[in-house]
């Protein structure tokens, strides 16, 4: 982890609290260098300390290396040739849940993939394909949207809308299209303003699902009229797919909006940051 010894690494912890602010910021910057491995050791002191200044500099030092390393790993995410959605979305939720491992979050979606499975057919009507996979997930599963708190950042948080069955538009649709790309489906996202919906799209059909409306079909139609009622120009991107970089984007845009409303700037300017990682 370090060159420290335990009794250095010890030392330096306890000066955390020290009233000298330059003590205090060379401390916390030799510990921030040590990386993330450093953070049990961090909170096992917050666990044994009764100082409360003390504990709060070490939530606020184990944040801090938490959200370097969920910048690192979005960084790298960008850069790969896959963007892989869960991947992406798995570290999007691991800003609020930071001990949240991806191998959870994907057997938990593989799961409900193995669920549509069972009763799903390639040889089925799309219709019908549709249909099961609407059966399973707001049905039998009873995944529906989060009205009631539409604006809380769990919508945007996949461990939490597995766990609780309620999510916002994006999240919903975003499980809906990874359970059917796992079925070899071609359903992908669709950016519209102020809603995020699905498209099943081939050489011979195109249609639209509505996740948040319990996989609703729609047309082409539908989404010019919806346009057209909000007073929005058309434009040919609202009716194609959109890549996993995009729908990221999107969800931090949301979790931007979420923490406005809750009034918490410190989480808006760390997910602004964030977010100009995908957009820079």
């Amino acid at each position: 982890m370090s060159k420290l010894s335990p009794s250095q690494l010890e030392a330096l912890i306890s000066l955390l609290d020290d009233p000298d602010w330059e003590v205090k910021n060379h401390v916390r910057e030799q510990l921030i260098s040590l990386g993330v491995e450093v953070i049990p050791l961090l909170e096992q002191k917050w666990e044994e300390s009764f100082n409360p200044v003390l504990q709060k500099e070490l939530e606020d030092l184990v944040h801090e290396l938490q959200f370097t390393l969920v910048k690192e790993r979005l960084k790298h995410w960008k850069e790969s040739k896959e963007q892989d959605l869960l991947q992406g979305l798995w570290i999007i939720n691991t800003y609020h849940y930071p001990d949240l491992e991806y191998e959870s979050l994907h057997a938990s979606v593989h799961q409900l993939y193995m669920q549509v499975w069972t009763s799903f057919r390639k040889d089925l009507h799309v219709y019908d394909q549709i249909k099961i996979l609407n059966h399973v997930l707001f049905t039998q599963e009873r995944y529906s949207p989060n009205t009631k708190n539409f604006h809380s950042p769990s919508n945007s948080m996949l461990s939490q809308v597995i766990e609780t069955k309620k999510g916002n538009p994006i999240s919903l649709c975003c499980l809906y299209l990874m359970v059917a790309q796992k079925l070899e489906l071609p359903v992908y996202g669709v950016n519209l303003p102020n809603l995020f919906v699905l498209t099943y799209k081939n050489e011979d059909l195109t249609l639209y699902i509505n996740a948040f409306n319990k996989g609703i079909i729609f047309t082409r139609q539908d989404i010019q009229n919806y346009l057209e009622q909000l007073k929005i120009d058309l434009r040919e991107e609202y009716f194609e797919p959109c890549n996993s970089l995009a729908i990221l984007q999107r969800f931090l845009r949301n979790l931007i909006s979420s923490f406005e409303k809750l009034g918490e700037p410190e989480n808006v300017e760390e997910i602004q940051d964030l977010l100009s990682i995908l957009i820079d």
